[in-house]
């Protein structure tokens, strides 16, 4: 009769360690453009989605509150290094601390390169964050920087669902709106409490 594995002692743990031996895994390293997407899905959807997200409702608390576009653009730039950098290591712990539980229990480990998902968060937080400061590095009028803000905002939020698709065999349409109608809730959320602030503040 086989009996599936306790959970190993620390002695146990620390024997492995001295004598080399490692525990069984079913990391499977990925191959190819397709595989590694893949593999990572998880990692670049939530980076580039938070990413959008976040560094749009910025631009729209900043913009709603009046401000110039110097200050936008350094606000979301320290919001793109703030949050890319915690969220990548946040990422990494989360992945790490859900292995150490695991080997504590005696499972086989699932992933090998915990900080390879973390520079994929980071990676994806980055660019996909950047779109929505674009408008603010070009020679529009304050109006139009916002709207064109929003604009590119919302193209990236869909086309990145619509990449989630593509790789997961989803509907792309589906995907897509989900994280338009998502986004576009925060980004409404974000200015709202903008202009408030700053209604509040001239009264």
């Amino acid at each position: 009769m086989w009996h599936l594995p306790g959970p190993r002692t620390y002695g146990q743990q620390f024997c492995d360690r001295i004598t080399g031996m490692t525990r069984p895994s079913t990391h499977v390293e990925p191959h190819g453009f397709i595989g590694v997407i893949r593999h990572y899905i998880r990692d670049l959807v939530y980076g580039a989605n938070d990413g959008i997200i976040t560094t749009f409702a910025v631009v729209a608390g900043v913009a709603g509150g009046a401000l110039s576009s110097i200050a936008v653009l350094i606000v979301g730039t320290a919001n793109l290094a703030a949050d890319g950098v915690a969220m990548g290591v946040g990422n990494l712990l989360a992945i790490r601390a859900n292995e150490s539980a695991l080997e504590a229990d005696g499972l086989p480990q699932q992933e090998a390169y915990p900080w390879k998902h973390g520079l994929a968060t980071l990676v994806a937080f980055v660019v996909a964050g950047s779109v929505p400061l674009v408008p603010y590095v070009l020679p529009l009028q304050q109006e139009m920087q916002l709207r064109s803000s929003a604009v590119m905002t919302m193209a990236a939020l869909f086309a990145v669902g619509t990449a989630r698709a593509a790789a997961t065999r989803e509907r792309w349409w589906r995907t897509g709106l989900e994280m338009l109608v998502l986004g576009g809730l925060v980004a409404m959320a974000a200015y709202g409490a903008g202009a408030l602030v700053a209604a509040v503040a001239h009264s």
